[in-house]
């Protein structure tokens, strides 16, 4: 598997005051994420000899409303953006003269995964590795816009956050 870059950006001082050691919380869900998919699901793009980058930005909803909204064209915050570069047809030709691949741009809502958290009472922590889990299965091309894709990824999820100890984010109290 190629190596797997991680560039994270902090734009919201809450999220390092929230969960402890946040960067290297990151690192481990990307390095469990990837070590899974590359293992059970055998993507072309893991299989390259180029490192592959994925942006992750830690932010707030009034950012991510803003985003949501230029790209999405739906006016209010969400939880976690993913912005995925496999999506474009050019993707491998955009990358080509470049030393490393871009994957994408993952950014999460401090405020919006707080209030889920509270009202799921779960951790912020659980919560966190839940949302850059999903975020990171986007980047890969996963998505959960047909009903056979969205139970597809939320098994792939469920999997790998057991392997973080997390538990079944989707099992019904």
């Amino acid at each position: 598997m190629s190596k797997i870059i991680l560039s994270i950006t902090d734009e919201e001082p809450r999220w390092a005051e929230s969960v402890a050691d946040i960067k290297q919380v990151a690192e481990k869900v990307k390095e469990t994420v990837f070590a899974y998919v590359e293992d059970k699901e055998k993507l072309p793009v893991l299989q390259g000899q180029k490192p592959l980058k994925v942006n992750l930005c830690l932010s707030n909803n009034a950012r991510v409303q803003e985003l949501n909204r230029d790209f999405r064209n739906m006016d209010k915050p969400t939880n976690v953006l993913s912005f995925a570069n496999l999506d474009y047809t050019d993707f491998e030709e955009l990358n080509s003269p470049f030393p490393e691949i871009e994957l994408g741009d993952i950014i999460i809502a401090y405020e919006t995964m707080e209030q889920e958290a509270e009202i799921e009472n779960i951790t912020l922590y659980a919560h966190f590795c839940h949302l850059l889990t999903h975020g990171f299965l986007h980047i890969l091309g996963y998505d959960h816009i047909e009903d056979k894709d969205a139970e597809y990824m939320e098994n792939l999820e469920k999997n790998i956050l057991q392997k973080l100890n997390i538990a079944d984010p989707y099992a019904q109290e």
